[in-house]
């Protein structure tokens, strides 16, 4: 895709969807304050964790590495019945305002562009998180349950913090980060158009991309 093509799919998605009240700053703080604020409710609710329950929190860690990459190399790269507008919101924009040569921001209302709408989070914890600690209080015990919660809704604040970071500019403090160019680099191989339903679908550390086989190798 050409520069002049990205710029034409940037405008049209500032003209469809960025009101001109829309604050990038507040969508970011938005996003971090219900994480910090639902982890923070799991985390008092804890009550004399025994050392097996403590295993909930890498057991959760692996199981949201694994939801992450099939959820991207499925429904957000092919199109599925009822998911069409994920699809739409990740292949079609996301990924036309974003390419391997043009992978950073122009301006904090391109937030809009980087960051899952807040209404998205709350369909998260109600639709997923809060149904299967549910589950695992009943199953297992209110630990387990709220370990759970608190280790997923945590893993999707640094889901989108990471995916932030990989769209600023390298030369900004987040961009000099330590690990930051690494894994900057393996998602921006994902935003190549010839790449993209192919490699690099971890967007977090790319666990199942190296376990499945699916991270590019740069010919040399």
């Amino acid at each position: 895709m050409s520069r002049n093509s990205v710029e034409y799919s940037r405008e049209a998605f500032r003209r469809k969807y960025v009101s001109p009240n829309y604050s990038g700053p507040l969508h970011l703080a938005t996003t971090v304050s219900i994480c910090l604020v639902v982890a923070l409710l799991c985390a008092v609710m804890l009550e004399n964790v025994q050392p097996l329950e403590w295993l909930t929190i890498p057991l959760t860690f692996l199981y949201a590495n694994l939801s992450e990459y099939l959820g991207h190399r499925g429904p957000m790269h092919h199109r599925k019945p009822l998911l069409s507008a994920v699809f739409q919101r990740h292949t079609i924009e996301h990924h036309a305002f974003f390419t391997d040569q043009a992978i950073s921001y122009e301006s904090s209302k391109d937030f809009k562009a980087v960051l899952f709408p807040p209404i998205l989070l709350f369909f998260f914890i109600g639709a997923f998180a809060v149904p299967a600690g549910a589950l695992l209080f009943f199953l297992v015990s209110a630990n387990v349950a709220f370990l759970f919660m608190l280790t997923a809704v945590l893993y999707f604040l640094n889901y989108e913090l990471l995916h932030f970071a990989y769209h600023v500019r390298p030369s900004s403090w987040i961009g000099r980060l330590p690990f930051m160019s690494r894994l900057r680099q393996h998602h921006a191989h994902h935003h190549n158009p010839q790449l993209m339903t192919r490699y690099n679908f971890n967007i977090t550390y790319p666990l199942c991309d190296y376990f499945f086989g699916t991270v590019y190798k740069n010919p040399k």
